[in-house]
């Protein structure tokens, strides 16, 4: 569990520029759509509010790459021009704060910790901020790049279990999870790069559910790995393709009170409902710019209603569905 990941280039490694050209290479960009239409046929769901215009002042969206949920009924959201803007789960908008410092790819992940709290994967700055839900700084974790233990690559997500420890998600130095303990101390880490099960290609979200079980999308490889907290891996489902019970760069997952996995994937323009053992449930979207499609989704979040909201990254604005 504490093996160093092997080393891999960072150009070998799956990027957002490649992965498009790589959907473009395959059956070809109106095929891909056809065929997430047919999957989103399965179940259509309900699509109750569309909202979100493009720019850079407060309350306006450029590419929201990261969104989180809270029990107040408010939505975190991060795009591309380095801040947190928060907003009612109907789509007011509340406040905003910025962060430290400014990259023009922006953070991409955001997650509430058990006090309350938004912690923020900075992405290109290879740690971890810690914020009040009013900007307040709490804590900021990491910031020297590397994969040595309690280094950050790319981090991507954060999530915190029942007993305060700390699971972070990382590519790019090392495809990895990272385990910190409630003091932010390095405990432990597992994954290298790789297509076996137990190694990841470009680890993305992170979820945990009731029983403790840590689920990771695994995008590059697209599916989705199921572990123990102590890096025992329990189960490996998902595999590229269109068709219901398949994946196409997942990019973010959540679990809904109801027990299953939400997934949004980047590449197939949709949200798929899985159960936790990877039986599909259904899916809703497929590509495109009007109400109701969406044009490459990088996250959702499920509130306390049940409701998701994705954040239809390309479209510049935020989709709530029941699905």
């Amino acid at each position: 569990m504490a093996s160093l990941p092997m080393s891999i280039p960072l150009s070998t490694r799956c990027t957002r520029r490649r992965a498009i050209a790589m959907i473009a290479a395959g059956a070809g960009t109106l095929a891909a759509a056809a065929g997430c239409d047919r999957a989103a046929r399965a179940d259509a769901g309900t699509l109750e509010l569309v909202w979100g215009d493009r720019g850079n002042r407060p309350g306006h969206l450029q590419r929201p790459r990261a969104i989180a949920a809270d029990d107040h009924d408010r939505l975190f959201i991060a795009d591309m021009t380095d801040r947190i803007q928060v907003f009612s789960t109907d789509g007011a908008f509340l406040h905003h704060w910025r962060l430290p410092a400014f990259n023009v790819d922006g953070p991409t992940g955001v997650s509430i910790d058990n006090a309350g709290n938004v912690m923020v994967a900075d992405t290109h700055f290879y740690r971890i901020l810690i914020f009040t839900p009013d900007g307040e700084p709490v804590a900021t974790i990491g910031g020297v790049q590397g994969a040595e233990p309690g280094q950050f690559g790319y981090v991507r997500e954060v999530v915190q279990d029942a007993s305060g420890y700390l699971f972070t998600s990382e590519y790019g130095w090392a495809d990895r999870i990272q385990v910190l303990d409630p003091d932010h101390r390095f405990v432990a880490h597992w994954g290298q790069y790789g297509t076996e099960p137990g190694q990841f290609r470009r680890p993305e979200s992170l979820a945990l559910d009731g029983q403790g079980r840590l689920f990771v999308a695994d995008s590059c490889n697209h599916r989705i790995q199921v572990f123990e907290t102590n890096g025992r891996l329990l189960g490996v489902w998902g595999g590229q393709g269109a068709a219901l019970g398949q994946l196409s760069y997942p990019y973010d997952i959540a679990f809904g009170g109801d027990g299953n996995l939400y997934v949004c994937e980047w590449g197939n323009h949709r949200v798929q409902r899985f159960t936790p053992d990877g039986k599909s449930l259904g899916a809703w979207g497929r590509a495109g710019r009007d109400r109701g499609q969406l044009n490459f989704p990088w996250a959702l979040a499920v509130d306390q209603h049940g409701r998701i909201h994705v954040a239809d990254s390309s479209n510049h604005r935020v989709q709530r569905i029941v699905l």
